[in-house]
């Protein structure tokens, strides 16, 4: 079938004009094949809101900002459209309002509400004007302020307390106070002058001392080998042998002691017999006697007397009576 001319361009104005609603949709950021639910809020001013910002409810995003328009010819409210990507259920006595932030952007918050009737596609919702960050920094910095103009007063009520005690007489003491004060930093200061030098002299000679420690190192290290060396010889010496050794002595000592202190031996009986010592005592005592009788009667012994003179004097009973030792 042959198609008309007039049809052909009928079918044409048809295609441009749909061409031309669809652009001019467009132009005005208008989705036009966006099927997702919307709804709107009034807002009296909507201070950083954009068209895109997001909209959370309980801090999850559930859609967003998909166009704003005035509410009316005086611009006395703002109608934002509000694009709900979400499958979720928003309760018709749900509230939404404006949140700001410190970076400028802005979002749509929804509380939700307890209501179990929900709110239909194009219907709207409740708002509430929110005075954002800054405001609750404001309201919260209120008391704060409060607190530090009362302190602000008691401190000016103090200063000027403190300006009435301070009289002439007072800030004269004050100014003398801190000239003292002055010439004692002063002094601790040329004292400390003074202590610097010998401080220094001190530093130099531990750093000399040091120093020589340092160089030394070999020798102190030659000393350490020698001192090792030492205690390795002690410790190689056979101690244990010279130890069993002098126990042996001392073990034969002990031996020998018992025999002598023993009074059935012959030491023993030597030194522990009473009688033995009194008769060797008289023995002692009687050659004393019989050596000094020799000495003083020598004829009586020896005679050799040519005329044969008997000696008449009587023999000794006693040793004589020495003041020196006999020759």
């Amino acid at each position: 079938m042959k198609i008309s001319n007039e049809v052909k361009v009928g079918v044409l104005a048809l295609v441009s004009i749909a061409l031309l609603i669809i652009g001019f949709r467009f132009l005005k950021a208008k989705d036009i094949f966006n099927r997702t639910p919307k709804i709107y809020a009034i807002f009296k001013s909507v201070g950083g809101l954009e068209k895109s910002n997001f909209i959370k409810i309980n801090g999850l995003t559930v859609g967003t900002v998909y166009s704003m328009e005035p509410a009316d010819e005086n611009v006395t409210a703002i109608k934002v459209v509000l694009s709900i990507t979400e499958d979720v259920h928003i309760p018709s006595n749900s509230v939404a309002y404006i949140e700001g932030s410190l970076l400028g952007s802005a979002n749509i918050v929804i509380e939700r509400g307890t209501s179990t009737t929900l709110i239909e596609d194009g219907g709207r919702i409740a708002t509430k004007e929110e005075a954002g960050l800054l405001g609750n920094l404001s309201s919260e910095a209120k008391p704060l302020m409060t607190k530090i103009k009362t302190v602000a007063d008691s401190v000016t009520l103090l200063l000027s307390n403190f300006n009435q005690i301070l009289n002439p007489n007072t800030q004269r003491d004050v100014q003398n106070a801190i000239t003292n004060l002055n010439y004692s930093t002063a002094s601790l200061n040329a004292l400390l002058a003074g202590v610097n030098k010998p401080l220094a002299a001190t530093l130099d000679n531990v750093s000399a001392i040091t120093g020589n420690l340092k160089n030394q190192n070999e020798a102190i290290e030659g000393i350490l080998l020698n001192a090792n060396t030492f205690t390795g010889n002690l410790k190689q010496l056979q101690f244990q042998k010279t130890v069993d050794s002098l126990n042996a002595t001392i073990s034969d000592l002990h031996s020998a002691i018992n025999n002598i202190t023993n009074p059935n031996g012959s030491l023993g009986a030597l030194t522990n017999d009473r009688q033995l010592y009194n008769k060797m005592n008289d023995v002692l005592l009687s050659a004393e006697i019989l050596l000094d009788d020799l000495r003083v009667h020598p004829k009586r012994y020896v005679n050799i007397s040519v005329f044969g003179k008997k000696n008449k004097a009587g023999e000794l009973t006693a040793p004589a009576i020495k003041d020196s030792v006999p020759r």
